[in-house]
């Protein structure tokens, strides 16, 4: 495809990486010494100038480009290049907001602002946070088959009873399958002699009831879906998100707002919600307020720094899981390195999501896990797919990439592959793979 990026900060630089083997990308951004570095960091087109520009636009060639991006930090830019690249073609075009008001415009009628697709990042993010929040020891979770499959990646810490187990031993559900684990830095597909070792990310694939049992086994002192005591830190957009969604999922969730007037304001628009208007950098106000009985405390103030440190706080008075919003990437391992349960980086989440839509039709979901080191991908196999009418105990060795066949949805019911099952033309297949091979495993659905 030809592709033409608006915005070379974070997340346009990510999705550029992800596409540049394959497509031809052009990345555009108004800042002339980022696309000079980029320019020799990726192997990509770059344009210095600004992205609502028409006369920038014709220089990308908008008007051949199957695909326009506009992924600046700026909302109403993204929404005006994209209004913009519609009056030279009909290319998909996607735009980023942080603004949630912004997709709830287009939603009426999808063709607002020129935009064919718009990703929300604060609220992408707080689906993140929800859905993390349901499983014990989880770091990331991704729905699949329309909710039929998850996927969800577990840090097994080394008080954890599946840490030293093999996976035959730990994988005790009829609809769970071991897809890989993540050990210092390196990718590996288990077989049933696999040792779990502490300190191990393992990424499972199944049915929800399957991956919350197995969620269960990595921490069985937490309910999974039932930690009632949540505390939110900071009423930024991304904190008033994650309490409405926790708030339309049954919790009654408490946030602390430094801020008079924003705190007001979130005390009317969140019924169910205690908002408590303080400094969450106080200890005192912590201790007398019972944070450390907290079986979740979700960190979302308006900067890193902040956020690092009531993080820190919240982990030193004792409560049970820290999930921690960071905005620069750069920042992740800072915060994985001082012991924050979970990182979300919005940034990065966004990127996952526009990321989606760059395969052929055939890849209906994906998510990328470890710094883009493997992707669960979800593939609808045609009547043509090489991948049908074949045992996978034959199919997968004849595949020459790292890659487990994790779930299947035939007819809209959970199949558990097994050596002897033959995929079938319609089949919902969710595969863990190696990255590199991604491109190359959709082509064969």
């Amino acid at each position: 495809m030809h592709v033409v990026i608006v915005g070379a900060g974070e997340v346009g630089t990510t999705i550029a990486e992800n596409l540049a083997a394959d497509h031809n990308v052009v990345v555009i951004d108004i800042d002339a010494d980022r696309v000079d570095s980029l320019q020799y960091e990726i192997d990509v087109l770059t344009i210095a100038g600004d992205g609502t520009a028409l006369s920038t636009l014709e220089s990308a060639n908008v008007a051949k480009a199957d695909l326009f991006i506009a992924s600046t930090d700026d909302d109403q830019t993204n929404l005006v290049a994209c209004g913009t690249a519609k009056t030279l073609s009909d290319v998909f075009t996607i735009a980023r907001t942080r603004s949630v008001e912004y997709l709830r415009t287009w939603e009426r009628t999808e063709t607002a602002f020129g935009a064919d697709f718009v990703v929300c990042t604060d609220l992408l993010s707080a689906e993140t946070v929800v859905r993390v929040i349901g499983l014990p020891a989880a770091i990331d979770v991704d729905p699949f088959a329309g909710g039929l499959v998850q996927m969800a990646e577990f840090k097994i810490h080394p008080e954890s009873p599946v840490a030293g187990q093999t996976v035959a031993e730990a994988d005790r559900f009829d609809s769970l399958t071991f897809a890989g684990l993540f050990r210092n830095g390196d990718m590996i597909l288990p077989t049933g002699q696999t040792v779990i070792n502490p300190n191990d990310r393992a990424v499972v694939i199944g049915s929800p009831e399957s991956v919350q049992a197995f969620a269960t086994d990595i921490n069985p002192g937490t309910t999974p879906g039932a930690a009632d005591e949540i505390v939110i830190v900071g009423g930024s957009a991304i904190g008033y998100q994650v309490a409405r969604l926790l708030e339309q999922r049954g919790f009654k969730p408490r946030l602390i707002e430094r801020d008079a007037d924003r705190a007001r304001w979130l005390a009317e628009q969140l019924p169910k919600t205690t908002v408590m208007q303080h400094d969450a950098t106080d200890t005192g106000f912590l201790s007398r307020e019972h944070v450390d009985k907290a079986d979740v405390v979700v960190s979302a103030l308006d900067s890193d720094e902040k956020n690092l440190l009531a993080s820190v706080l919240a982990k030193r008075v004792g409560a049970d899981r820290v999930l921690s919003i960071v905005d620069s990437g750069d920042y992740v391992t800072l915060f994985e390195e001082v012991g924050i349960d979970v990182v979300i980086n919005p940034r990065q989440v966004t990127a996952e999501e526009i990321i989606k839509y760059t395969y052929e039709t055939v890849a209906e979901n994906l998510a990328v896990l470890e710094n883009d080191a493997a992707e669960v991908v979800e593939l609808e196999l045609s009547a043509n797919s090489e991948l049908v009418g074949v045992p996978i105990a034959e199919l997968v060795p004849s595949l020459d990439a790292e890659l487990v066949i994790g779930a299947i949805t035939r007819n809209r019911s959970f199949v558990t592959p097994r050596g002897d099952t033959v995929l079938q033309p319609g089949d919902h297949v969710i595969i863990f793979v190696e990255t590199s091979y991604v491109n190359e495993l959709t082509g064969m659905a």
